[in-house]
């Protein structure tokens, strides 16, 4: 298989920018909304617009989507349970968050081909090293590697440019509007990642949603064209559940209910797929205790903590546990085509500028948003 080796130059280097002087910067400036310290508000900050080298390419951004990886990333940890948290390996601060990119071709290396200033594209973030030695780009599973992941390890769209490596992560989207089809980059294609390890399923099959944000909303949208099914929707805010039943989902229940999940067992005969696009322990717990024999967990979300199951069950019941955490290249060529067919509906979404960025990372974390929101420089 042919690995593509990229050679990455040092990230320009950013200055603290007052924000008196914002209207006095000029046209060959960029700013961006980034984390210098975990946890803490982003701060914006101004540099020279960079010149792309080799096979660079420079974007106007015309959108962002906000998610919750974002948070992770503001916050520098995930949460292993017991106590326990990863720490932000790889990182180096300060570092512009936000993966779910679209924007306009405004300038390109002397090395990039097949893309021309003025086109409008969709930014696949999920960047793999593309060393030899990597097995993961090595296999095509990119995202797997991820150790160039724009908004993750390099810098992303909480800015008005963002700089991409190669032309091969530039996707036309065509008459889509351009803040819908940058959240396809992720929540779009998250869903539609963990949608096609569940497969098509039986008439009489019964698919679980569980979590209703974002990415879980763009999964409702996707559950009938991707599985052949409606989904159950399980979301313990009557708002967000109120959403799901008007974007397709066949019912919605609150997980929070005491014996929820036995009800439900009791009424459909379990499901023959769930998809947690939470990731808590109570709503793992719920997952499985919802699932009929031989059906298939899907862990999708990184809220959190520890699993604890009595491992008996796992051959009595002959259920599965999945992980999956974003699509591949590919799989984002097939989602922007199912986009532009009509085939994968708009999902909420609203805008917010891009001043807006921190508060919209405050709002995301207290659960306020339903749906998506985009920011727009």
């Amino acid at each position: 298989m042919l690995v593509l080796v990229f050679a990455f130059l040092p990230a320009r280097v950013l200055v603290p920018f007052p924000s008196p002087g914002y209207r006095k910067r000029t046209m060959s400036q960029w700013i961006s909304y980034r984390i210098t310290q975990y946890g803490q508000p982003l701060e914006p900050q101004v540099a020279e617009t960079p010149v792309p080298r080799g096979t660079e390419v420079l974007l106007r951004i015309t959108g962002c989507g906000v998610c919750h990886s974002d948070l992770h990333t503001w916050e520098g940890f995930f949460d292993l349970g017991g106590g326990r948290r990863t720490q932000a390996g790889g990182k180096t601060l300060p570092l512009t968050p936000g993966h779910e990119i679209a924007g306009e071709v405004v300038a390109v290396g002397p090395d990039a081909v097949r893309v021309e200033v003025g086109d409008q594209r969709v930014v696949y973030p999920w960047v793999g090293c593309g060393q030899a030695d990597c097995q993961e780009c090595r296999r095509g599973d990119e995202q797997m590697c991820g150790k160039l992941a724009l908004g993750v390890f390099q810098h992303g769209g909480f800015s008005d440019h963002v700089l991409v490596p190669h032309p091969r992560y530039l996707l036309a989207y065509g008459e889509l509007p351009a803040a819908l089809a940058a959240t396809f980059a992720c929540s779009g294609l998250t869903a539609y990642a963990a949608l096609k390890k569940v497969g098509k399923l039986g008439p009489q099959d019964k698919l679980l949603i569980i979590g209703a944000g974002g990415v879980g909303m763009s999964a409702v949208r996707l559950a009938q064209t991707v599985t052949g099914q409606a989904p159950i929707v399980a979301d313990i805010d009557p708002a967000k559940r109120a959403v799901a039943l008007e974007n397709g989902a066949s019912e919605a229940l609150d997980p929070s209910v005491p014996g929820a999940a036995r009800e439900l067992v009791k009424a459909t005969g379990g499901a023959a797929a769930a998809i947690d696009f939470v990731g808590a322990e109570s709503t793992v717990k719920f997952g499985t205790s919802a699932l009929r024999k031989g059906g298939k967990l899907i862990v999708v979300g990184l809220f959190g903590g520890l699993l604890q199951m009595p491992i008996p069950l796992f051959p009595l019941l002959e259920i599965t546990i999945q992980g999956s955490k974003v699509g591949s290249l590919p799989e984002l060529t097939e989602l922007i085509a199912l986009g532009q067919s009509g085939l994968f509906g708009a999902i909420p979404y609203s805008t917010r500028p891009l001043a807006e960025a921190a508060q919209t990372l405050a709002d995301l974390k207290d659960g306020k948003i339903v749906g998506r929101v985009v920011l727009t420089p």
